[in-house]
Protein backbone atom coordinates (compact mmCIF):
# COMPACT_ATOMS: atom_id res chain seq x y z
CA UNK A 1 0.00 0.00 0.00
CA UNK A 2 2.69 2.29 0.80
CA UNK A 3 4.53 1.57 -2.18
CA UNK A 4 1.80 2.67 -4.26
CA UNK A 5 1.28 5.54 -2.42
CA UNK A 6 5.07 6.51 -3.03
CA UNK A 7 4.38 5.84 -6.77
CA UNK A 8 1.49 8.05 -6.80
CA UNK A 9 3.48 11.11 -5.06
CA UNK A 10 6.35 10.43 -7.35
CA UNK A 11 3.79 10.96 -10.19
CA UNK A 12 2.46 14.15 -8.85
CA UNK A 13 5.66 15.41 -8.23
CA UNK A 14 7.17 14.75 -11.49
CA UNK A 15 3.55 16.42 -13.15
CA UNK A 16 3.76 19.36 -10.82
CA UNK A 17 7.72 20.43 -11.59
CA UNK A 18 7.16 19.67 -15.38
CA UNK A 19 4.28 22.21 -15.25
CA UNK A 20 6.30 24.82 -13.24
CA UNK A 21 8.76 24.77 -15.64
CA UNK A 22 6.73 24.87 -18.64
CA UNK A 23 4.78 27.71 -17.25
CA UNK A 24 7.88 29.54 -15.83
CA UNK A 25 10.71 29.03 -18.89
CA UNK A 26 11.99 32.27 -17.94
CA UNK A 27 12.64 31.35 -14.44
CA UNK A 28 14.66 28.66 -15.79
CA UNK A 29 16.22 30.37 -18.17
CA UNK A 30 17.25 33.12 -15.73
CA UNK A 31 18.47 30.59 -13.28
CA UNK A 32 20.91 28.89 -16.01
CA UNK A 33 22.26 31.79 -17.16
CA UNK A 34 22.86 33.27 -13.64
CA UNK A 35 24.63 30.36 -12.96
CA UNK A 36 26.82 30.07 -15.84
CA UNK A 37 28.05 33.56 -14.99
CA UNK A 38 29.01 33.01 -11.54
CA UNK A 39 31.10 30.00 -13.40
CA UNK A 40 32.91 32.32 -15.79
CA UNK A 41 33.01 35.14 -12.42
CA UNK A 42 35.25 32.12 -10.68
CA UNK A 43 36.96 31.34 -13.71
CA UNK A 44 37.90 34.99 -14.46
CA UNK A 45 38.72 35.11 -10.25
CA UNK A 46 41.05 32.17 -10.38
CA UNK A 47 43.09 33.36 -13.65
CA UNK A 48 43.53 36.66 -12.16
CA UNK A 49 44.69 35.22 -9.05
CA UNK A 50 47.41 33.44 -11.22
CA UNK A 51 48.70 36.14 -13.44
CA UNK A 52 51.19 38.95 -12.62
CA UNK A 53 50.22 42.29 -10.28
CA UNK A 54 49.77 45.40 -12.53
CA UNK A 55 49.60 49.06 -10.99
CA UNK A 56 46.03 51.36 -10.84
CA UNK A 57 48.14 53.67 -12.86
CA UNK A 58 48.23 51.00 -15.79
CA UNK A 59 44.73 49.78 -15.38
CA UNK A 60 43.38 53.11 -15.79
CA UNK A 61 45.31 54.36 -18.68
CA UNK A 62 44.00 50.86 -20.79
CA UNK A 63 40.63 51.83 -19.22
CA UNK A 64 41.03 55.46 -21.24
CA UNK A 65 42.08 53.81 -24.33
CA UNK A 66 39.35 51.37 -24.92
CA UNK A 67 36.96 54.62 -24.26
Amino acid sequence: MIAVEERRLKGLLKNAVAEVLEEHRDLLRDAVRESLEDVAMVRAIQLGEKSPLTSRKKIFQRLERAV
